[in-house]
């Protein structure tokens, strides 16, 4: 046996780990609080603004070119 054999897993292991990931990710969504639940969106929110306030538009500007150029092209 090697060493990777050892840490692989299974397909009926995996079907395990992933019921028994989902009952703790069950069981944290039933004992969290509504501040609990408002904190996390709130800190979500934080970091998700700033990055799309970046990258949406370095997305459109890099898109918004060659379309215009493409539909120029086509007229």
């Amino acid at each position: 046996m090697t060493d990777r054999e050892r840490y692989s897993i299974d397909p009926a292991n995996a079907v395990q780990s992933c019921l028994f990931w989902s009952a703790h990710v069950d069981a944290l969504e039933r004992h969290l609080s509504a501040n609990t639940w408002a904190l996390a969106a709130v800190t979500v929110l934080l970091i998700a603004y700033p990055i799309a306030r970046m990258v949406v538009p370095a997305i459109l500007h890099s898109i918004v070119p060659h379309v215009v150029r493409t539909v120029l092209n086509l007229i």
